[in-house]
């Protein structure tokens, strides 16, 4: 099995700003676009209008068009029978998800960056920035769109609202779908095959740096872990810390069947009912 670090959300590049920690809940904000999609932040049930309009100063406005996706939560739009949690992805970083070879069974963690908000007259932002987990999804399927997604509508209808299954997209466009139940080392966790964490795990050592992370052994290559792409030797350290990566979206690391990474993400989801 491969693990993929999934970058994705609000940041200082996409959207200017980190996305919120509501009462101990990340909530990661779609980014804007300017490619085709259906969905404004506005459209979405919750508080995505007031809370990109408050933490941007304006910039973003409520009825901005978004990129939902990675696509996990089912109340946040009215959704068709079979609908499941779905990512898209194109251009070099899906090259290089396909050049790890990222297959069914493999497994997607989304972090983004984060920081906590308080609501008085609007949303304000308190407290430092941190990179924190907070979804995931488990391959069943892999869908090559190409430059028009449309196609994938005749056999998957749900996907109607996710931004990859429109035309405009390069040829490397993909669609990467979940499985209905999670299942770590062929059994069945209980849980499905997508979703949110209700807290998620802070990746950001206390009191450093976001992009300092505290990171498990079994990861940890200079406590003989087996690493990830984008991060070399240099940027791990033996007291169990990570430099993580400037750039890129798509950070693979190859588990197979290791028993410390298992029971990690056993950890994990353990929080969740």
């Amino acid at each position: 099995m491969r693990i993929i670090f999934s970058r994705k959300g609000f940041d200082s590049s996409a959207g200017g700003c980190p996305s919120p920690i509501i009462d101990g809940r990340p909530i990661s904000l779609p980014i804007p676009t300017g490619m085709p999609t259906p969905v404004r932040y506005q459209d979405l049930r919750g508080p995505f209008g007031s809370l990109v309009q408050d933490l941007t100063n304006g910039k973003i406005a409520a009825g901005s068009p978004c990129h939902l996706d990675p696509d996990l939560d089912a109340s946040v739009l009215p959704r068709l029978p079979r609908w499941r949690g779905s990512l898209g992805q194109v251009g070099a970083a899906q090259t290089h998800l396909a050049n790890q070879g990222v297959a069914s069974g493999d497994l997607f963690l989304f972090w983004g960056l984060f920081r906590h908000v308080e609501h008085g007259s609007q949303w304000t932002f308190v407290g430092p920035p941190e990179h924190r987990l907070f979804g995931w999804i488990q391959v069943e399927e892999i869908v090559r769109l190409g430059p028009d997604g449309s196609s994938a509508l005749r056999s998957h209808p749900w996907l109607k609202d996710h931004p990859h299954v429109r035309s405009g997209w390069g040829p490397q466009n993909h669609l990467y779908i979940a499985t209905k139940k999670l299942r770590l080392n062929a059994r069945d966790c209980g849980l499905p095959g997508w979703g949110l964490f209700p807290s998620g795990l802070r990746l950001t050592a206390t009191g450093s740096k976001p992009s300092e992370w505290s990171v498990p052994d079994w990861l940890n290559p200079a406590r003989n872990g087996v690493g990830m792409t984008y991060h070399p030797r240099h940027r791990w350290s033996s007291e169990g810390t990570l430099k993580s990566a400037g750039r890129g979206q798509e950070f693979v690391s190859v588990v197979g069947d290791d028993g410390a990474a298992l029971d990690w993400l056993r950890q994990i989801f353990g929080e969740l009912p």
